[in-house]
């Protein structure tokens, strides 16, 4: 049956009951490309029960099983659900700098189902969540899980956690306010308190922040805010409770630390050097750079209320992310797709690959970036996702074009599908809204 059927029948069942649970789907394309083996394959044909993969093959080595609704994708290429290790869905683009001021708890988890929704269609069927305040993205996961919003699959972090006036702190208003991030701890101790209670609450990994950003008032980009004794408490109190740790850290001290305090995955590393891409090859760690974003935070970021010293400080790291990145590449560092969405629009995630590609990756390495490496960092959390092959997830994407030839085809997904059910076919969403 043509993807116009499927879309009917989705569209009837709605929001609560899965397609998934009520039928046997056969899924045939023209190629599959599989960042497993690197590799592409010819007129695929996969089997999906109950939301998962149970069979892969070829059209002339799988037949479709007896009474199998047919989904035929014609020329398209299939591939499997996109990741994005690195996102903010409860942030809007055109609100930064002082405008943050101005967003309630309840404005920014609305916005998170909204922006949720668009990340789905652009192809990620999972994300990372590195960072919202007042746990919203742990509320956004539940209200994903319980089939009430439509969105990827979500791990959260919940609150930053990092030192007093930095990256992770709020620093836009005078002392008078007393306005403190519910993220903060100083000092070993208060770090493991801090990974307990954010844990407590809900998260699934932790996210640190190692030195100053780019976005943060009053901080230098590079600077080193917790110590490597503070990093390596809370990594320590998060591995033991089976958390993975997530570092913000741009400037070459703090990503060193961080990667000797034993994180596992560095975000930005805008900074890096030599030494820092030994260590990350040493303690297995990956590096995250979303190096899309300096084009959208020169060229937009003013316009949306980004600070001047924001703007001066992507100036002096942009392009040197960019830089480190190619090294790191050469170098074998372990990469992973992460581009910080929510500093630019949502749903525009894919953009990011050309970049990879322009500074150094092949095609499909910048796709496994987002799909084997990313599904491997997540740890157990991954492990059904990522690759297409039986007992995985129904995690399933598809473009009119070969992604190998021209990677910018993936700027267009025309099929999303996510634990079996179809949310996008023929470049149209196919649920209610």
């Amino acid at each position: 049956m043509r993807l116009l059927g499927l879309a009917v029948v989705v569209v009837l069942v709605g929001f609560g009951t899965s397609v998934a649970e009520a039928e046997t789907i056969y899924l045939t394309a023209t190629r599959l490309l599989d960042p497993v083996l690197g590799r592409e394959v010819d007129y695929p044909a996969i089997v999906i029960d109950s939301g998962k993969v149970t069979a892969i093959g070829t059209v002339s080595s799988l037949p479709a099983p007896d009474g199998a609704r047919h989904i035929d994708l014609g020329a398209q290429t299939i591939l499997p659900g996109l990741i994005d290790m690195h996102v903010h869905l409860t942030s809007r683009a055109d609100t930064h700098g002082f405008k943050g001021l101005l967003v309630t708890p309840a404005a920014a988890g609305i916005s998170g189902v909204a922006n949720a929704r668009v990340t789905l269609l652009a192809g990620f069927t999972t994300v990372r969540n590195v960072g919202a305040s007042d746990y919203a993205d742990v509320a956004l996961r539940e209200s994903i899980e319980n089939g009430e919003t439509i969105g990827p699959k979500l791990f959260v972090s919940g609150p930053l956690i990092g030192a007093t006036g930095g990256h992770c702190d709020r620093n836009l208003l005078p002392f008078e306010y007393h306005l403190v991030s519910e993220g903060v701890a100083d000092g070993p101790e208060a770090m493991r308190h801090k990974v307990r209670e954010v844990h407590k609450y809900g998260a699934d990994l932790i996210k640190l922040c190692a030195t100053g950003g780019v976005l943060s008032k009053g901080d230098s980009v590079g600077a080193q805010q917790l110590t490597l004794a503070e990093m390596t408490a809370a990594v320590d109190e998060a591995h033991m409770l089976g958390l993975k740790v997530a570092a913000h850290a741009h400037g070459t001290s703090g990503i060193k630390d961080a990667l000797r305090a034993g994180v596992d995955t560095i975000e930005h590393a805008s900074l890096a050097d030599d030494e820092a891409f030994a260590l990350a090859r040493q303690k297995g760690a990956a590096f995250s750079m979303d190096i899309y974003n300096d084009d959208f935070i020169l060229g937009e970021g003013a316009k949306f209320g980004m600070l001047p010293e924001s703007l001066e400080k992507e100036r002096q790291v942009g392009r040197l992310q960019r830089e480190t990145f190619r090294r790191a590449v050469k170098a074998g560092v372990f990469m992973i797709f992460g581009t910080d969405a929510g500093v630019y629009p949502h749903g525009d995630n894919a953009r990011q690959f050309a970049k990879m590609v322009e500074w150094g990756m092949t095609p499909m390495q910048a796709i496994q970036a987002a799909t084997v490496n990313a599904a491997k960092m997540l740890g157990p959390l991954g492990d059904d996702r990522g690759s297409l092959a039986p007992g995985k997830s129904a995690d399933i994407i598809a473009v009119t074009a070969d992604p190998l030839a021209d990677i910018r085809t993936l700027e267009n997904v025309a099929f999303v599908m996510r634990q079996g059910v179809v949310y996008k076919a023929d470049g149209a969403s196919v649920f209610p809204r």
